[in-house]
């Protein structure tokens, strides 16, 4: 019997609704099960109630219908099936009406439906099923485990206490993800004019302006980021959070020092401090005496009375400047020179970065192309792809912290030394330079790797920037909103991988390509480009003209 229905539905045609719906379904299962399966295995906390009890909890919400697989395959399966069907009525229609009954008047609903455009028949089929599939993720909103379900390529939403706000939607971290990829969809068509026959020349200049777009989009998003990492943790992740604070290696208390700066709570000006002192603690931890800590004693301006500040408390290399000593700023990586403790984060970021991105250039390669790593051509583009990605990862860190330092101390700071360091070392002094510096070394990364850092990191900016009261509240108009917003933008990428397939990029490309065209659409540009230089070869020699490939040198 098994056996009889696996033929059945390998006789079927890739695009058939039923092959678009087992392989959106056995996608979305394992991306959302292994991750959590390896979690549960991975944390002892995880498994404190018992392997077998967590794993049958993790089971249940995944293959529920109210799970991310199940729901996914409703908007691609289910949109498919519906313009399948549609497809079948307008057949019928056509086959079964007489023919002397062409003359007669139709309604005015048949006359708009007869006017529709394929691609406008696509969007309404897969509005529909995104927008029942959106109703059944949001169904869970209630349960105590909400935002403890995965959603694959999405960063879960760190909650706040429940004695403060409401809990958020658990299917907003996808819904930003799918709006940001159908801007981009829609941005690459109506902007830009990408279509499949566009010329050579439009497509330099058009890979040149968006190259320029994606850096500015992932500048201006790794900045709102970076800033709510250090004032507004709560619109991050957890995780994400965690993440940053071990590339950066930042010290919990310099941050903590920093949000009471922004307060007003910890303060040069006005020798106030909450109990218990941050930096002072820190100075002690480091070994330093807790008076390097202690605003009502450092300096709050530069000039000579700093100066004679600095000798009293033993502090070297600080010179005429105000502030809170690099010593402890720098924490425990470099000491008192800013040039060390930048240069000192960088290498540590760069092996770091080493580890991470060595499977995300080499798992591609394994899985669609493997004998290219026989070929030392392969192997050393694969590596330099590597070493790039590595050095993008350290120039973000090390580009942070030479801000920091240059508008504090090496430079900034000595120029304008009447300037209180509840400036230099509030949200808009050395920590906000800091933010619009770091975002700057995406050039580094190759222009195609641009654009796909800049499509991860702005739903998570876009994020930062909502209102985080109104998000949380519960309210109904959040629900709706969102709901409207899922629709539109994942029918939009729907119809635009069926119709304009050329218009996607990166992940999205690939996914959608799989999913609704079958493992061969993976190949279909280079068949594309195959058939083209061959039909022009052909065009050519017919014409009695040899193609410029094929002259002699």
């Amino acid at each position: 019997m098994a056996k009889e229905l696996k033929d059945a539905l390998l006789t079927l045609p890739n695009d058939h609704p039923l092959q678009i719906a087992v392989r959106t379904y056995s996608l979305a299962l394992s991306l959302s099960l292994g991750p959590a399966i390896l979690s549960l295995v991975a944390s002892p906390k995880a498994r404190s109630k018992g392997l077998p009890h967590s794993l049958k909890a993790i089971l249940q919400r995944e293959l529920h219908v109210t799970g991310f697989p199940f729901a996914i395959t409703v908007a691609l399966g289910g949109g498919s099936a519906l313009r399948a069907l549609w497809k079948r009525a307008e057949r019928r229609k056509r086959e079964g009406s007489p023919e002397g009954d062409e003359d007669a008047d139709p309604g005015h609903l048949t006359r708009l439906l007869e006017h529709l455009k394929p691609w406008h028949k696509s969007f309404i089929c897969n509005a529909l099923a995104s927008l029942l599939a959106i109703t059944l993720l949001q169904s869970r909103r209630r349960s105590a485990q909400t935002r403890k379900a995965h959603i694959p390529w999405t960063v879960p939403i760190a909650q706040t206490r429940k004695t403060e706000l409401g809990r958020m939607s658990a299917s907003l971290d996808l819904t930003l993800l799918v709006l940001v990829r159908a801007f981009d969809a829609l941005t690459q068509r109506l902007v830009f004019n990408r279509a499949g026959d566009e010329t050579k020349q439009a497509r330099k200049r058009r890979h040149s302006i968006t190259t320029k777009l994606d850096a500015l989009a992932f500048w201006a998003s790794s900045a709102r980021i970076m800033w709510c990492f250090f004032y507004k943790p709560e619109r991050l992740p957890g995780s994400y959070v965690k993440w940053i604070t071990s590339l950066a290696n930042v010290d919990e208390q310099i941050i903590v020092a920093l949000r009471a700066i922004r307060t007003g709570r910890w303060s040069y000006l006005y020798s106030s401090t909450p109990s218990p002192n941050p930096v002072a603690l820190l100075s002690q931890r480091l070994g330093y005496p807790a008076k390097w800590g202690d605003p009502k004693i450092l300096p709050a301006y530069g000039g000579y009375a700093a100066s004679a500040i600095w000798k009293e408390l033993g502090v070297r290399g600080r010179g005429s400047l105000g502030g809170i000593p690099c010593e402890l700023v720098h924490g425990s990586v470099a000491g008192g020179s800013c040039t060390a403790n930048f240069t000192v984060r960088g290498l540590h970021a760069f092996l770091e970065a080493l580890v991470l991105y060595l499977p995300v250039h080499v798992l591609p390669i394994l899985l669609r192309k493997p004998r290219k790593l026989l070929s030392f051509p392969a192997i050393l583009d694969t590596l330099l792809g590597i070493l790039r990605s590595a050095s993008f990862l350290s120039g973000f860190v090390s580009s942070f912290w030479a801000a920091v330092c240059i508008t504090r101390t090496l430079l900034v700071a000595r120029l304008f030394p009447y300037i209180s360091h509840d400036f230099y070392d509030g949200p808009f002094g050395c920590v906000l330079a800091g933010c619009l510096a770091c975002g700057s070394s995406i050039w580094i990364e190759s222009g195609r790797r641009r654009g796909e850092m800049a499509l991860y990191v702005l739903p998570r900016a876009i994020r930062a920037c909502l209102p985080d009261r109104w998000l949380r509240s519960g309210s109904k108009s959040v629900y709706a909103v969102e709901r409207i917003v899922f629709t539109a933008s994942l029918a939009t990428l729907l119809t635009s991988a069926v119709h304009q397939p050329e218009t996607l990029r990166g992940l999205s490309r690939w996914t959608l390509g799989f999913i609704l065209q079958g493992p061969n659409a993976l190949r279909w540009r280079r068949k594309s480009v195959n058939t083209s230089s061959a039909n022009e070869k052909a065009a050519s020699s017919i014409n009695g003209v040899r193609p410029a490939s094929d002259k002699p040198q």
